[in-house]
């Protein structure tokens, strides 16, 4: 199995996992099920990078992909969970918009020749790679949304669940340490995009490098392409 397969599991397993969430019928089983599935999207994310160092797999295509994959992933789970009023609408927002910044900026500096990651980065500074690209900080993120996202899924049936001891207060503070570790991922998540942004905005003043060299390569074919001025009938003296 290619680490390109792998990705394609796992967004597979979120979008079965949402789907039980909202078609389970608020039944512990299935969500314990959605759980799991979860648990696999997110776990699935250090297989095919793993699988990729070790088969010597790594390619800039499976490297897009592995972003992709998170970007959908997360969009996916917080959009879902904003819907079930479990979290804000910002939320999803907010990761939307890191998301699509970073992005860009990549895209700006790949286009100077520097990946994402890796050799050849885009991240110079010790801090910005130790931030971004380690492996423990990685997996720092991965666990924190891996338990952002299992416990508001058992915090779905709750709503129709009943007990002695499940009274308001309980919900209450249940509801309370899901909104703190939803937005301490959420921090964690910005914390992660500042040396993208720092390190990318120099690239932003390539933008307008490539226009222009453009326009004036357009310019020099036109002139080139110029067609030769012949002098009016009137003007030409013809001696015979």
């Amino acid at each position: 199995m290619t680490p390109n397969q792998i990705t394609v599991m796992r967004v597979a397993a979120a979008f079965a996992a949402v789907a039980l969430f909202t078609l389970g019928g608020h039944a512990l089983a299935v969500d314990a099920l959605s759980v799991l599935l979860t648990i696999a999207a997110i776990a699935l994310d250090g297989v095919d990078g793993y699988l990729a160092r070790k088969k010597n797999m790594a390619t800039p295509l499976g490297a897009q992909l592995d972003i992709l994959g998170d970007r959908v992933v997360e969009n996916l789970f917080f959009t879902f969970f904003a819907v079930a009023g479990l979290v804000s609408l910002w939320v999803p927002v907010l990761f939307f918009a890191r998301g699509t910044l970073t992005d860009f900026l990549r895209g700006l500096a790949s286009r100077a020749g520097r990946t994402g990651f890796g050799r050849g980065g885009m991240l110079e500074t010790r801090w910005g790679r130790a931030l971004v690209a380690s492996r423990g900080s990685r997996g720092a993120y991965a666990v924190l949304k891996c338990a952002c996202f299992c416990y508001l899924g058992f915090l779905l049936p709750l709503a129709h669940f009943s007990a002695p001891w499940l009274d308001d207060g309980v919900r209450g503070a249940l509801g309370s340490a899901g909104q703190v570790l939803v937005w301490a991922t959420a921090a964690f998540c910005v914390m992660r995009a500042v040396p993208v942004v720092w390190e990318g905005r120099k690239y932003l003043a390539l933008v307008d490098a490539p226009a222009e060299s453009d326009s004036l390569r357009i310019s020099a074919t036109r002139v080139a392409r110029k067609p030769l001025q012949l002098p009016s009938p009137a003007v030409v003296q013809v001696t015979r």
